[in-house]
């Protein structure tokens, strides 16, 4: 068996010392933000599959989709297409370290069909995207000792990052539960930053 050990110390660093804050910051999002209409959600490019809750992130992501559909701001758009913003998920499990099962096409989704009370979003993916890096033997599934925030992660990219965001989030969110499903206060606390940051915005001589 396969075991590989990623210790993401500098992540588990930065969660430690802004948990609290949890993303609730009072400094004004970059103009480029409130301008923002089209968002692309994907799974953590580092995030590996539970193997208690192999579907844990996908459910995330759809969750976090259909929350940013009712709330009317955003639109979502898939893989491959040009988005403003991109916001990565990723399902906590409580744990520092737990094995995951690593190299799957986490982001591959050739279609999908969300429903919320007042809009319908179809979407068929042309081709599979690019959405793990590595060598050749990352991007076969292989058994792996993962560890991560022990928390849910919602962290939101200048949207010309794509799949792979790796320079610093404009704004970010890790709570326990973070993600959760029907409400996703994840969403709710970046609804509420924008709408904070606009009227700031307003107000502002």
């Amino acid at each position: 068996m396969l075991v590989r050990v990623r210790v993401l110390l500098l992540m588990i660093l930065l969660v430690t010392t802004l948990t609290i804050a949890g993303g609730k910051k009072k400094d004004l999002l970059p103009a480029y933000v409130l301008k923002a209409r089209t968002v692309l959600v994907i799974i953590d490019p580092d995030a590996g599959t539970s193997l208690t809750a192999p579907q844990a992130n996908k459910t995330a992501q759809d969750d976090v989709e259909k929350a940013l559909m009712k709330w009317g701001r955003f639109a979502p758009v898939l893989a491959g297409m040009q988005a403003d913003l991109v916001i990565t998920v990723r399902k906590g499990s409580g744990k520092l370290v737990q094995p995951t099962i690593g190299g799957e096409p986490s982001n591959d989704r050739p279609v999908i069909v969300q429903q919320t009370d007042n809009a319908i979003h179809i979407g068929g993916q042309v081709g599979r995207p690019d959405s793990q890096q590595g060598s050749p033997r990352d991007n076969k599934p292989h058994t792996q000792m993962e560890a991560a925030p022990p928390d849910d992660m919602f962290v939101v990219y200048e949207g010309s990052q794509g799949l792979h965001p790796d320079g610093p989030p404009v704004w970010h969110y890790y709570a326990k539960n973070a993600l959760r499903s029907p409400d996703v206060p994840a969403v709710a606390e970046f609804r509420k930053i924008i709408e904070a940051a606009l009227k700031q915005q307003k107000n502002k001589p």
